[in-house]
C-alpha cells in the first residue's frame, strides 16, 4: 500500500476540505487529492416556486467572503431570464463594486498567507497594508452597494438607486487617495513571495483556462461543453469518492483552471504559472481591478435612472450570470416561468479548481502541498448543512451531506 500524507481540514480557506497526498520513499507527492468536506449547497432549491426577486437575496448568502459575485451573478442570470436591459448607470455602478470586491477579496487573501510569506520583521508591516487597503474599498462596497457582505441595493433590474454627486466625487477622492498605498503593497507581496524560495515549477498545471472577462462578466455559458460528474467518477479512491461533497465541473471533458493567474494569461498576456504566479497574478490584478472601479465611478452620471421595471413572468428561457470572481468564474443559471424560479443553479469557482488543485501537489515533497493549495485561495463555504427533522416534534434526527 502506498504511503499517504493527509491533511483534513486543510487551513487558513473559507470552509473544510481535505487533501490526500500519496508520496514516495522520499516523500515526494505522487498523487494528489483534493476534495470539499463541506455539505453541499442547498440554496438553489431554496429559491425554487419562489418571485425571482428572492434568489439574489438568497443566493447572496452562499457564503460570507464572496457575497459580491453571487449577487452579481444572481442578478445578472435574473435578468436574463427576465428579459430586462438594465441602464447604464446600473451597469457601471454594478462594475465599480465588483471591481473594489476583487481588490478587498485579494487582500483578505494575503492576510491568510502572510505566515507563509513573511516573518516577524514585516508581518505587522503585510498586515497593517492589508487593513489600509480593505478600509477603503469596503467603503466603496457600502456606499453603492447598501453593504460590504450582503448588497441589500444590488437589484434585479439594475440597483436600487444611484450615487448622489457628493458620493461620486467622496469615492473617487478616497480611491485616488488609495493608489500609492496600493502600488506599495503590490509589490511589497511580489517581493514577500519571491524570496520565499518555493522551488521551480512548483504547482504548475497545464489545463485549459476558465475566463469570461477580465475584471467583470458576460450573460453567457456554453453549455454545449460543460458537464458534471459525481465525485464517485472522477477520483480512483472509492472512499475519497463517496466522501467528496462537490460535482466535478468540466468543459470539453476536461477540468480547468480558472481564478486571477487564468485571467491574466488569458487577458493580458501573463506566461507565468505555478505558486509563485497565482500570487503574483493576483497581486497584480488588484491594479487592475483598481483601473476598472475608477474608470466606472468616473463614467457614472449621478443624475441617470439606475433601475427599470419589468416583466415578471420571465421569458422561460435560461438566463445567465457569469460573474468573475476573486477565485474565479463564478456561473449562476436561473429559468423564470409565470412569475416563479422553475430552476436555479451555481458552479462557484472553487469548483471548478478543486480537480485541479490536487495534482498541483504532485512532483513536489508533500510539506509544499498546502502551499499548493491556498495559491488558489479557495472558498469552500458555498455550502450548507441539510439536516433531516422530525415532522412531529421538529427534533433533528440526523445531521447528514444530501445530494441536491
Amino acid at each position: 500500500m502506498k504511503d499517504r500524507v493527509v491533511i483534513s481540514p486543510t487551513s487558513r480557506q473559507e470552509g473544510h476540505a481535505e487533501l490526500v497526498m500519496e508520496v514516495d520513499d522520499e516523500g515526494i507527492v505522487t498523487k494528489g487529492m483534493y476534495f470539499s468536506i463541506t455539505p453541499v449547497r442547498g440554496l438553489e432549491k431554496m429559491v425554487l416556486n419562489k418571485a425571482p426577486e428572492t434568489a439574489p437575496v438568497l443566493c447572496q448568502r452562499i457564503c460570507g467572503v464572496c457575497p459580491i459575485p453571487h449577487t452579481l451573478a444572481s442578478v445578472e442570470a435574473m435578468d436574463m431570464a427576465l428579459g430586462i436591459e438594465i441602464p447604464t448607470a446600473a451597469k457601471l455602478l454594478r462594475q465599480a463594486t465588483a471591481a473594489a470586491h476583487g481588490i478587498n477579496s485579494a487582500a483578505i487573501h494575503h492576510f491568510l498567507i502572510a505566515p507563509d510569506v513573511t516573518d516577524d520583521s514585516n508581518f505587522v508591516t503585510a498586515v497593517k497594508s492589508v487593513s489600509e487597503i480593505r478600509k477603503t474599498v469596503q467603503y466603496v462596497v457600502d456606499m453603492i452597494a447598501g453593504e460590504g457582505i450582503h448588497p441589500a441595493d444590488i437589484r434585479v433590474g439594475g440597483m436600487a438607486r444611484n450615487i448622489t454627486p457628493f458620493t461620486k466625487e467622496r469615492l473617487i477622492e478616497r480611491m485616488t487617495a488609495l493608489r500609492p498605498k496600493l502600488e506599495a503593497h503590490v509589490e511589497l507581496i511580489k517581493n514577500l513571495v519571491a524570496e520565499v524560495g518555493f522551488p521551480e515549477g512548483l504547482g504548475v498545471v497545464n489545463q485549459p483556462l476558465l475566463a469570461a472577462h477580465p475584471t467583470y462578466g458576460v450573460n453567457d455559458f456554453d453549455m454545449d461543453a460543460f458537464s458534471e460528474v459525481l465525485p464517485e467518477s472522477w477520483y480512483d479512491d472509492p472512499e475519497i469518492g463517496k466522501r467528496g461533497c462537490s460535482v466535478i465541473p468540466l468543459i470539453n471533458g476536461t477540468n480547468v483552471e480558472t481564478g486571477p493567474r487564468a485571467r491574466m494569461e488569458k487577458f493580458q498576456g501573463f506566461k507565468d504559472k505555478g505558486v509563485i504566479a497565482q500570487h503574483v497574478a493576483r497581486a497584480d490584478e488588484m491594479l487592475k481591478n483598481y483601473d476598472a472601479c475608477m474608470e466606472a465611478l468616473d463614467a457614472i452620471d449621478p443624475a441617470a435612472p439606475a433601475n427599470v421595471s419589468y416583466d415578471k413572468r420571465g421569458t422561460g428561457e435560461l438566463g445567465f450570470g457569469v460573474i468573475e470572481g476573486p477565485r474565479g468564474t463564478d456561473v449562476h443559471m436561473a429559468q423564470v416561468v409565470e412569475g416563479k424560479t422553475k430552476f436555479y443553479s451555481a458552479i462557484v469557482p472553487t469548483t471548478w479548481n478543486i480537480p485541479t488543485m490536487g495534482p498541483a501537489t504532485e512532483g513536489f515533497h508533500h510539506e509544499y502541498g498546502p502551499h499548493v493549495i491556498r495559491a488558489y485561495d479557495p472558498c469552500l463555504s458555498c455550502a450548507t448543512h441539510v439536516m433531516v427533522v422530525d415532522d412531529e416534534d421538529k427534533s433533528i434526527l440526523k445531521n447528514e451531506m444530501v445530494r441536491i
